[in-house]
């Protein structure tokens, strides 16, 4: 693997997730072309939604796909709130239901007593991740590593040797379970989506004054490590 940063720039949010969805069904395809499997990782909320409308009916061989989530808020599947309960719904439908998924979620009450089973969980899926597709919040956060959390520290150290963490957000509902950084950077390609004036100016913000802790997401955007994607609509 090998770092570097690459802007994709389209007019148009569904010209950009019309191309994203693409760039990630070639390299799905190439990895179980040459290493017989393949892995995803994705995020949550409404932005992936039509991300995953084009992913789930797509001609690849599903079954061969492990697909796990950046992040997880710790509620019960069943939750409005839940994930899991979105990729359910919106990508592990059509073609993709034979995808092999893991999710996040253990049967534990508390985060940190489910990161065992949790890690142990993870630990099937192949690495490195064959692609990692990350979202981005106004306030710089990335899967559930949010500013001013505490553990966030730990949680963006690069040689932290642990794939998960407990976050609790201080301006968000739930306690979360989330990759580490170095859980997320330990893959092929990471990819970013970002739409609209107001998250771009965070993007661009949080590359020319990186700093981590106020904006998690530029642990990812300066890095050397791993190749990463940008794909950027107005």
């Amino acid at each position: 693997m090998s770092g570097g940063l690459t802007e994709h720039r389209f007019t148009s949010n569904e010209a950009a997730t019309a191309a994203l969805a693409e760039a990630i069904l070639g390299r799905l395809s190439a990895a179980i072309a040459e290493r017989g499997v393949a892995s995803l990782i994705v995020s949550g909320g409404k932005s992936p939604v039509p991300l995953f409308a084009r992913l789930r009916v797509a001609a690849l061989d599903w079954s061969k796909v492990w697909i796990t989530l950046a992040d997880e808020r710790w509620v019960e599947p069943t939750s409005p709130d839940s994930n899991e309960r979105l990729l359910l719904e919106h990508l592990l439908r059509d073609a993709a239901a034979a995808a092999r998924f893991v999710p996040l979620k253990s049967a534990s009450g508390q985060v940190a007593d489910g990161l065992v089973a949790s890690s142990a969980a993870l630990a099937a899926i192949p690495r490195p991740f064959d692609v990692v597709v990350l979202g981005m919040g106004e306030d710089g956060h990335t899967a559930s590593l949010f500013p001013g959390t505490e553990g966030l520290a730990a949680a963006l150290a690069p040689d932290n040797p642990a794939a998960l963490a407990a976050i609790t957000p201080l301006t968000a509902p739930h306690p979360r379970i989330t990759l580490t950084l170095a859980a997320l950077l330990d893959a092929r390609c990471v990819m970013l989506p970002l739409a609209g004036a107001t998250k771009l100016a965070v993007y661009r913000r949080a590359r020319v004054e990186p700093d981590p802790l106020a904006w998690p997401i530029s642990a990812v955007l300066t890095q050397t490590r791993t190749a990463v994607e940008i794909w950027l609509a107005d």
